[in-house]
């Protein structure tokens, strides 16, 4: 049995690996989520062609059109390629094999998913079985995940490893111990668990594991075409930043207020939503540095570290009677990369940034205002990752409760 170290002795290979299938994941992910969406919307459905009718398939044109509509794609060009990906990772298929290529035009395709095509090599069923585990984790009640401290540190949303062997047992998981050992340590190394260190591998035993992989996070298709390595460093003071757009071009505003009112406009990048380690509210990153969202390779750069506010207020401050605050609600609607505002700061979170072009913006959401409750629940006494965590879980549609002074 392997304990302390054991990572370092595999170094960098399963870190390389982890990444890869960890890509491969979020291909799987994202394309099971566009799969139940274009069900629920009636873009799948059987379809007649020359008195023959193919079960479950879409047409190529129409998928095109709702994707542009849905704000998924900007343009006709940039759908094609996201669906080409699906098309290449056999996540669909032209519903007689006929065509490798996606065409913009009057044909059928299908999710293999949907005809029991799907490949399901070793490597995909273990991203299956993770998402089913997590999933029966999240809408099950049980006191598995808890905050809980390894090595004088303390971690959030942890696993004890012998408690979740228990669990994988008592729900018909898997038949033995041995059993259940193999599949957490063939979670770890597919990059959907981790010990909360990195410094072991998965064993039954009292040590801390985390889900590194958020399963519910809804997935931009665009992320698809951004197949870039996630090496982005975090901060302790937020997960979010505005960033500088690389010389290569495509440069747009983002708007930032200061604490004085007055307005000023810093260049930033093209909207971009991150993966889901990036914990990333519409279109911004982890901790202050970021990579360009773009596939070129453009080193990373310090923006936007200071506060917008004069000062941090209490809950309390926030809630007293005829205090200087006032209560807004917005519903904002995720657009193709997010919802376009910046949160930081920690009970209360406040909003640190707004798109100017984004959907927090056209809702009416501004700089320095305080975040109270997201889709209902109260989060004034929660900090930024709590609130990014509710807001990547939920809805694309969220509602958002604030307060700003008068």
């Amino acid at each position: 049995m392997v304990l302390e170290g054991e990572m370092d002795g595999i170094g960098n290979t399963m870190q390389k690996k982890a990444a890869e299938l960890e890509r491969l994941a979020e291909v799987l992910v994202t394309g099971e989520q566009l799969r139940l969406r274009l069900h629920e919307a009636k873009v799948i459905k059987d379809r007649r062609h020359h008195l023959r009718t193919y079960p479950n398939c879409f047409v190529a044109k129409e998928l095109i059109d709702w994707l542009i509509e849905h704000k998924e794609a900007s343009d006709r060009d940039t759908a094609i390629k996201i669906v080409q990906k699906l098309l290449d990772q056999s996540i669909i298929h032209h519903v007689c094999d006929e065509h490798r290529d996606f065409k913009d035009m009057k044909l059928f395709y299908r999710f293999r998913k949907d005809d029991g095509t799907f490949p399901l090599d070793n490597e995909a069923k273990v991203f299956m079985r993770g998402q089913r585990i997590y999933e029966k984790l999240m809408n099950t009640e049980n006191n598995l995940l808890q905050t809980r401290e390894e090595e004088g540190k303390s971690f959030e949303r942890t696993l004890v490893a012998s408690e979740f062997i228990d669990w994988l047992l008592q729900e018909g998981e898997m038949p033995t111990r041995e059993e259940a050992e193999q599949l957490g340590r063939r979670l770890l190394e597919h990059g959907i668990i981790q010990h909360v260190t990195n410094k072991n591998h998965f064993v039954d035993g009292p040590l801390l594991y985390q889900f590194r992989m958020n399963f519910r996070r809804r997935r931009r298709l665009i992320e698809l075409l951004h197949e870039r390595g996630r090496s982005i460093p975090e901060s302790h003071d937020s997960p979010f930043c505005l960033r500088k757009q690389s010389s290569d071009g495509g440069n747009t505003s983002f708007l930032s207020v200061s604490p004085t009112k007055e307005i000023k406009v810093s260049v930033g990048v093209r909207r971009s939503s991150m993966s889901s380690s990036c914990g990333s509210i519409g279109y911004c990153s982890s901790g202050y540095y970021s990579s360009s969202p773009t596939l070129s390779s453009s080193p990373p750069v310090l923006c936007n570290p200071k506060s917008v506010l004069k000062r941090q207020v209490s809950p309390e401050e926030l809630q007293r009677p005829g205090g200087p605050f006032i209560k807004k609600t917005f519903t904002i609607i995720g657009d193709a990369v997010g919802w376009g505002f910046v949160v930081r700061g920690s009970k209360p979170c406040h909003i640190q940034a707004v798109d100017p072009g984004g959907p927090a913006a056209a809702a009416g959401m501004k700089v320095c205002q305080f975040v109270v409750a997201v889709n209902g629940l109260n989060v004034l006494c929660h900090d930024y990752r709590t609130v990014s965590n509710l807001i990547l879980t939920g809805p694309r549609t969220i509602v958002m409760e604030v307060m700003e002074e008068v």
